[in-house]
């Protein structure tokens, strides 16, 4: 199916990386996903790939990328692998003549970033989308748009974090050589909805810091496990950032957005629901475990748009210049915490 052909068709999907995240969007598009037919997956894994046949009865499986992404049954392709392969494999699907979701960030490098948008662009007829998923995130959702009918007035600074409930076995001590930082792993996220909510204003200079309070070993990586950084954007207004690995009680993303006439929350107090307990010991209520719990609609929703937009219906609202721009403002936020200095994006 090209992209010009008819909706009423399925769009038959090809999934490439079935670690945490990508059994999650299998599944959803197995099962889950309005228009959508999952025909392939990929994974140098034997097991992952044993898990698609037996799970999802897809039939179809490939250790090798190059032969999955030439595949002619799939229409689509959804990337979830590691953040090294994210910009050859976008490219590789492109030329392909496949629509491809790729899993943030495009890029730890915004050279190759440009290089994938000029990829894209000559093939006008494919839809190429990057997964900022809290943009699909119904309350995210609801707050651009109270935002854009001028609820809080003119929105001058963002303050938002990403917070993970600390992990004593240190699974991102083992991914930093290749995460491409606390600030390029989690803080994009904070980025990207910065640039979304104040309008996609232009970064100009950043500031970052950061320290490490429990994982010793994030220093031969260059690394921390807690950073903050302040962005100045064009126009005058600001972001304060903030991202940890060391939250002691659950996951916390929360943002706020200021604004001439008001202030907007989201996500304050990492609440998993409206239960609140109160005794002898305090006010208590549970929290939010980890970033899947928390954006588990947001991650169907996007996949949902992704197929319809592949499908000839609305634009998904995301482009490669946005991973483009999130990756550029992380990088300079991680120059600015090896250097000490403020950095220019």
């Amino acid at each position: 199916m090209s992209a010009a052909a008819a909706t009423s068709a399925p769009l038959r999907v090809g999934i490439a990386g079935l670690g945490r995240l990508g059994q999650r969007h299998a599944q959803h598009l197995a099962r889950h996903a309005p228009g959508a037919q999952l025909v392939s997956a990929c994974s140098p894994v034997a097991e992952e790939r044993t898990w698609a046949r037996e799970t999802l009865g897809v039939q179809t499986l490939h250790s090798d990328f190059q032969a999955f992404v030439q595949d002619p049954q799939l229409d689509a392709v959804v990337l979830v692998t590691p953040t090294t392969l994210h910009a050859e494999q976008t490219m590789a699907a492109l030329a392909a003549g496949k629509h491809v979701f790729v899993e943030k960030p495009l890029s730890l490098d915004v050279e190759t970033c440009e290089r994938v948008e000029a990829v894209a662009a000559r093939h006008p007829g494919l839809v190429a989308m990057v997964g900022f998923v809290r943009r699909f995130d119904p309350s995210y959702r609801q707050a651009r748009t109270d935002i854009e009918a001028g609820h809080v007035g003119r929105p001058f600074l963002v303050r938002s974090q990403t917070c993970d409930m600390h992990d004593p076995a240190g699974f991102f001590v083992r991914f930093a050589p290749t995460s491409g930082g606390l600030f390029m792993d989690c803080s994009v996220h904070d980025i990207d909805l910065a640039r979304w909510m104040l309008g996609s204003p232009r970064a100009l200079r950043v500031f970052a810091s950061g320290t490490i309070a429990l994982h010793p070993d994030l220093a031969e990586h260059g690394d921390v496990d807690n950073g903050m950084a302040i962005i100045e954007f064009e126009g005058g207004a600001r972001a304060v950032l903030y991202a940890s690995r060391t939250m002691p009680h659950g996951h916390e993303t929360t943002t706020e957005v200021i604004g001439t006439q008001g202030v907007l929350s989201v996500g304050v107090g990492a609440h998993r629901d409206r239960v609140q307990t109160r005794d002898a010991s305090g006010v208590h209520h549970r929290p939010v475990a980890d970033f899947f719990e928390r954006f588990h609609e947001a991650f169907r929703h996007e996949l949902d748009a992704f197929v319809q937009a592949c499908r000839g219906g609305p634009p998904t609202g995301l482009s490669l210049a946005d991973a483009t721009a999130a990756t550029r403002i992380g990088q300079a936020m991680r120059r600015s915490l090896h250097s000490g200095q403020p950095e220019t994006v």
